[in-house]
């Protein structure tokens, strides 16, 4: 057993037991409740979180530990994006033109309250590894797919061997240019990211991996670490944040989380709204809140530090980003914009050539002609004599 392995499995929080041990019954008045939402959706903190909280309540703590809120599911489904719908074989879905996702694990370092996959995450039977071979075999038929997605759970959590087999039969497939990688581990288990873990994903470029911040707290300096072997292993790397209330949904917040992705070199990718998914329904927020923490990005730091804001459209519509009105008015005439303090700037649309000629320009054929002309030489020889009585 690798030494992150006896990490995960010595020091996480996987049980109510171990979580009313840890921070005290008080916390957790109503226990056979709370067990059921445990029941629901699989209940792990990775040592790293655990070490994070710092009070209940608190934007690490709302993510990871179970909260009766769970259990009081209003409008959210449990595959709010039709992902079982658009799956032709086992761990495969094929949504967009060009490319998959392929569910390669079950399980995660720690389960998330607000998962989109909290209906099948945790479980080795609804993400069944023994069913790979179907998933290899429509990915080699379906030409038109360039780009592979993995995903899960979390696929760093595989074993070192494994994630090689994957990736060298995924490289077998001429096809399939790119390789991408979604993971939580170097926010969740950084002790996961080693020189041959790096080694083995050196050797499958172009492969990207984006994984998952939520918080500046996050960004601690063993997931700082993780991220600069990634990135020095010739990884790029992103960054894709859940819009979460009670945990990022401020624009201060969300800057300084920004901020300090880049400078761990960590390309924001997406905020995302969080998904209408049963059981997560607390975590919501307004459009208005992600558009006003898009405001308080754009302009104010740098434009690299911008990720996109998207929905992620329940029933498979796919990613719709979403903008701040900066555009006031369109017209023939102009664009009526307003920048990033409020203030209204015009640019001029472009004239066609009739309304050029219409109001007194000159036909676009003779624009030219004075550039390429040769002067007469008579004018030529004036100009000469000129020059030189000046000398003189």
């Amino acid at each position: 057993m690798a030494d992150w392995q006896k990490l995960l499995r010595q020091r996480s929080i996987a049980s109510l037991q171990q979580l009313v041990e840890k921070f005290g019954p008080e916390q957790f008045p109503d226990l056979d409740r709370l067990q059921q939402a445990i029941d629901n959706f699989e209940l792990r903190i990775s040592p790293a979180m655990v070490d994070l909280i710092k009070e209940p309540g608190d934007p690490i703590w709302r993510q990871y530990v179970p909260d009766l809120q769970e259990l009081e599911v209003v409008d959210g489904v449990p595959d709010s994006l039709n992902e079982d719908e658009n799956s032709p074989v086992p761990n495969i879905t094929h949504r967009y033109p060009d490319r998959a996702l392929f569910l390669v694990s079950p399980v995660c370092a720690a389960y998330c309250r607000f998962c989109t996959r909290r209906r099948k995450v945790g479980d080795p039977q609804k993400i069944p590894m023994s069913q790979f071979e179907s998933a290899f075999q429509y990915l080699a038929e379906h030409k038109e797919i360039r780009d592979v997605i993995l995903s899960g759970g979390d696929p760093l959590l595989l074993s070192d061997r494994r994630l090689d087999q994957i990736l060298s039969r995924l490289r077998q497939i001429t096809h399939i240019e790119i390789i991408r990688i979604g993971s939580r581990v170097p926010c969740h288990l950084p002790e996961r990211i080693t020189p041959e873990l790096c080694g083995i994903l050196r050797k499958y470029h172009p492969l990207y991996i984006n994984t998952h911040f939520n918080h500046p707290d996050e960004l601690t300096a063993p997931a700082v670490q993780g991220l600069g072997m990634l990135a020095d292993a010739g990884v790029p790397l992103g960054c894709q944040t859940v819009l979460l209330k009670g945990v990022n949904d401020d624009p201060d917040v969300m800057k300084e989380l920004m901020q300090k992705l880049l400078a761990a070199r960590v390309r924001p990718y997406y905020i995302y709204m969080c998904d209408q998914v049963a059981g997560a329904e607390h975590f919501k927020t307004t459009v208005e809140t992600g558009l006003e923490i898009i405001k308080g990005l754009r302009g104010w730091t740098s434009g690299l530090a911008v990720p996109h804001f998207v929905i992620d459209a329940p029933g498979g519509g796919g990613k719709i980003p979403l903008l701040p009105e900066y555009v006031v008015r369109i017209t023939e005439d102009e664009v009526v914009l307003r920048n990033y303090r409020g203030k209204r700037y015009v640019w001029r649309q472009p004239r066609d050539e009739e309304a050029l000629v219409g109001a007194g320009g000159r036909e676009p054929e003779y624009d030219f002609l004075p550039t390429f002309e040769a002067e007469p030489a008579e004018k030529n020889a004036k100009k000469a004599k000129r020059r030189n009585k000046r000398v003189a």
